[in-house]
Parts: structure tokens; sequence; C-alpha cells
């Protein structure tokens, strides 16, 4: 692997991954709002750099595996992929955020998702009740944290209407949730 800071002094990256560099920013802690067009520049940028065989961190690496700053069409619409839109919906009769999981319900955690087959939305319990003990939640414990996702493949969970999902992805959501900061696994 090549190392980055080797780049610091030519003329082939921009300002904004000089920067990130520099000051050792891993591209998930981007200075940038997330979702704006300059990060995903600075996703894209980055991603043509890890194909060509330079060295990130694991952090930033993961994040590169994913299509985030890539575009796809969806009924017309150029919209982002691999980029979570939190909009407001109406579940019987309220509005709720989608995609945005929250703590309580009939199960430890629930969320609000819109089911692209029938169009509704859904309300998604998952994560044990009790979960003390055994059940309790272990995302800032490496070990465990493996053990869960390849016991539960979540490598291969991509269906959002599926408490399998949110289980997965969890740590996503940790800062949220109230289990620490957001450690943006993927899996």
């Amino acid at each position: 692997m090549i190392k980055l800071k080797k780049l610091l002094h030519e003329n082939t990256i921009s300002e904004n991954l000089k920067y990130h560099i520099r000051n050792g920013i891993n591209l998930q802690e981007s200075v940038f709002r997330y979702g704006s067009k300059a990060h995903f520049d600075l996703i894209n940028e980055a991603r043509k750099l890890l194909q060509k065989g330079h060295e990130f961190d694991s952090y930033s690496k993961n994040l590169l595996d994913t299509d985030l700053g890539t575009m796809g069409l969806y009924e017309g619409v150029e919209v982002p992929l691999d980029f979570p839109m939190l909009t407001e919906a109406e579940y019987q009769g309220r509005k709720v955020d989608l995609n945005k999981p929250k703590r309580g319900g009939s199960a430890k955690y629930y969320v609000y998702v819109k089911d692209p087959k029938s169009g509704n939305i859904r309300k998604i319990a998952f994560g044990a009740k009790g979960g003390g003990g055994k059940l309790a939640v272990k995302i800032k414990d490496p070990k465990a944290s493996k053990a869960f996702a390849d016991r539960h493949n979540c490598d291969t969970k991509k269906d959002r209407t599926k408490a399998g999902y949110w289980s997965c992805n969890l740590p996503r959501y940790a800062k949220q949730l109230g289990l620490g900061s957001n450690m943006n696994k993927f899996w």
C-alpha cells in the first residue's frame, strides 16, 4: 500500500483531502456537512486513490467500500446511493421520522420505514426487550461485535424493512440511542 502522506506535496489531490490527511481526520468524520457536494467529492476522490493502491485507515476504507458519493436514477430523479435520507411520514395519523431508530416500543428499539413494495409506513421493532446480561448491546467490544456480525450475517442484510438490518446497523445510530458515540460500522 502507498502512504497518503507522500501525496501532501503534490498537486494531484485536492486541498480538502490534504487537510484531512494532514490533520489525521478519517473520512467518516469529514469536516464537510454529511451529504453535501463537497462531502461526496471528497469521498469519490479518496475512492479513486484507494483503487490506485493508497492506504487508508480502516474506518475510511470501510466507508469507501460502499457506494456513498455515487449517484443513481430513481423514478427519473438523480439520488445519492448509500445515503440515508431522513424524511417525515405519517403512521397511524401522526407524523414520524423515517429511518431514525428510537428506544422503546414492543422491543428494545423501533424505527419507522417506508416499505418499497407497498409504499406504506411500517414500524419495525428490534432488539431484545430485556436486553440485559448476555443480550446487552456490546458495540464497544470488538470481539463481541464481530461475533454478532458473523452470527447474524450482517454483511448480507440490505432490507430496511427487517429487524435484522437495523440490529446489524445499530452502531451507526449509537449516539442518538444513548449507546455512546456513533461507530459507523459497515459490514
